[in-house]
């Protein structure tokens, strides 16, 4: 038998070296690593460049701390702009550039993850994104940063697109508005709901990004479609041209960037029409095109011009309440689009199905701990795994069909550690340490 001569120390160096040539980091700022109270938030662009007074929202919700930059591809352009060009002041600035997807596993990319108090998704190929991020420490400990630690989060282009709970993968490639309303069941139309990045008031949203060039009002009417009609729910869609940003706050005021009246940049807030009783496609069928129409009401929109300032806003909160933007109806007949003027919705609240409340209401203690643990959650719990930072599950535990589970922890060694809450309602990702 085989027999390693390799001794500790050079194993974990070789497995640094491994590790280093899975990702490049760039690195501004100060080194020393410094903690902060970030007041949390979701912005997210269109997918050119970047708006900057946006921008200046994202960093300045960042309290001073450190940002990271999270990409697949590029390099350290956002560096300096947004460690010294923008006017706020933060402790540092690093872009970790993802050479291969076992980068999600590298130690160091879970300690800058867990540091930061921003997290800044780049363009890029979301599909890059969720076939390297998904179901790793990695979107773990974004969803732990998120939750517990009230980080500030954003993205463009696919940075914007993996941050609803629906997403357009581009598993197969990208997919055209003509194409997708040709065929709803088009092999490049891949919507996916598996639970990726867990962001507030976004859970029962897909995105899309450069909407005015390429025009994706289409493809965007049949992601929508297919959610209705594939997993029975009326998610809704936010949408940005290409030099517009939307930020959200956390009560879930959205304000929308951009540089009207110069230039026509619009954000669309766009849901099912609920004041009507059918509200489904009349025809979402593979090889036809699609027909969602509902006497020209199926879909109402909120058309948002975006501004320096970011005066004008929707709020997330109910889907009903804006300044500044005029409500629209679309409606799709053999494969086209059509737009008229719309009234303001007219419903007792449209507001996503929305996990934010359930994560608040989830309760584990002691945290830190150390031979015991107990789970409360909204929903049954299911089953408990406890995770190590490389992802390498640790102890799995079934629920009893109740709302509570006592977890015994005696066994495992000191150190922290991931949870993942599987419940009647969702997932749920904490972060838990024994001391």
């Amino acid at each position: 038998m085989y027999k390693s001569l390799l001794t500790p120390a050079v194993l974990f160096l070789a497995l640094s070296s491994v590790f280093a040539q899975s990702y490049t980091s760039f690195f501004t700022g100060s080194a020393a690593n410094i903690s902060t109270n970030p007041t949390g938030g979701i912005c997210i662009m269109g997918g050119a460049t970047e708006n900057d007074n946006a921008m200046r929202w994202f960093l300045q919700r960042a309290a001073g701390g450190d940002v990271l930059v999270l990409r697949a591809s590029g390099s350290s352009g956002y560096n300096n702009y947004l460690y010294s060009e923008l006017g706020v002041p933060v402790n540092s600035v690093e872009t970790i550039v993802f050479n291969n997807a076992s980068a999600a596993f590298d130690p160091y990319v879970h300690q800058r993850i867990a540091q930061a108090e921003a997290i800044w998704f780049a363009g890029g190929d979301q599909w890059r994104y969720v076939s390297f991020w998904r179901n790793t420490p990695v979107d773990s400990l974004v969803n732990v940063a998120i939750q517990n630690r009230n980080i500030v989060i954003g993205g463009t282009s696919a940075g914007m697109a993996i941050l609803g709970g629906f997403y357009f993968t581009a598993q197969n490639g990208t997919v055209t508005s003509g194409d997708a309303l040709a065929n709803p069941y088009n092999t490049r139309v891949t919507v996916d709901s598996a639970k990726f990045i867990n962001t507030p008031f976004l859970n029962h949203v897909i995105t899309d990004t450069h909407y005015d060039n390429p025009n994706r009002k289409g493809r965007h009417a049949v992601f929508l479609a297919r959610i209705f009609k594939d997993y029975g729910i009326e998610a809704k869609g936010i949408a940005c041209d290409e030099y517009t940003a939307v930020c959200i706050d956390p009560a879930g005021g959205a304000a929308v960037y951009g540089n009207f009246p110069t230039s026509d940049d619009n954000a669309y807030f766009i849901q099912t029409n609920c004041e009507i009783e059918e509200r489904g496609p009349e025809t979402c069928t593979s090889g036809t095109p699609l027909i969602w129409n509902r006497n020209g009401t199926a879909l109402r929109v909120y058309k948002v011009k975006g501004t320096q300032n970011g005066a004008n806003r929707f709020r997330l909160s109910d889907w009903k309440t804006g300044i500044g933007g005029v409500w629209e109806q679309w409606y799709v007949q053999g494969g086209v689009v059509s737009e008229t003027m719309g009234s303001p919705i007219n419903c007792l609240t449209t507001s996503t199905n929305n996990n934010h409340d359930l994560e608040s209401s989830l309760n584990i203690y002691p945290n830190p701990g150390n031979e015991t643990l107990t789970i409360e959650a909204p929903r049954l719990i299911r089953k408990v795994q406890v995770l190590a930072y490389t992802g390498q599950i640790i102890h799995s535990q079934e629920g009893d069909a109740s709302e509570s589970l006592l977890l015994n922890t005696e066994k495992l060694p000191l150190g922290m550690y991931l949870l993942k809450i599987y419940t009647d309602n969702g997932d749920f990702v904490r972060q838990w340490v024994k001391i």
